[in-house]
């Protein structure tokens, strides 16, 4: 019996030990902007995890101030961070394909996403971002606060008009 319950304590033992796991994902309420799909732990839908735009709100966000090559003059672009935004559905892997409305795909790895505090912008200058205006969702790296980011590999995954996240 003793040796019966050192095995179910190794047991409880080993699973605490495991990393947690995302919590459960509610449901979007609101339109869906952004599907997170692939190697993701915590699902709200058949094909992933899906946010509406309040969902987003309700994570960490982040801040890019300044001018891009695409934009004229200085803004202010805001939203979730990036990295908030694949723990909230437990996303791991080595890269991720962010995918555009028109089908546009850049490859990102995850260390980016660690090493830097990349947003998914949902607004300019505290407006949200239409489609017109390079919405619903914009890849930002923090190009503003360190100028070695400004350069073609970057910028090729500065894609904007995101609709979907696919975690590799």
């Amino acid at each position: 019996m003793l040796h019966r319950r050192t095995v179910l304590g190794l047991f409880a033992s080993a699973a605490a030990a495991r990393p947690a796991r995302a919590a459960a994902l509610a449901a979007p309420a609101g339109p869906v902007i952004l599907t997170l799909r692939g190697k993701i732990a915590a699902g709200n839908a058949e094909d992933g995890a899906r946010f509406d735009l309040a969902m987003l709100d309700a994570l960490p966000q982040g801040r890019f101030a300044g001018e891009t090559p695409w934009t004229k003059g200085a803004s202010v672009f805001t939203g979730p961070l990036m990295a908030a935004v694949l723990d909230a559905a437990g996303a791991g892997g080595d890269s991720l394909r962010v995918i555009a409305l028109n089908d546009y795909s850049a490859d990102i790895p995850l260390a980016d996403i660690r090493a830097y505090r990349v947003i998914l912008a949902s607004r300019r200058d505290g407006a949200v971002m239409s489609v017109r205006d390079k919405g619903p969702l914009w890849v930002m790296y923090p190009m503003d606060t360190n100028p070695a980011l400004r350069n073609e590999t970057i910028y090729t995954r500065s894609v904007w008009q995101v609709s979907a996240i696919e975690a590799r």
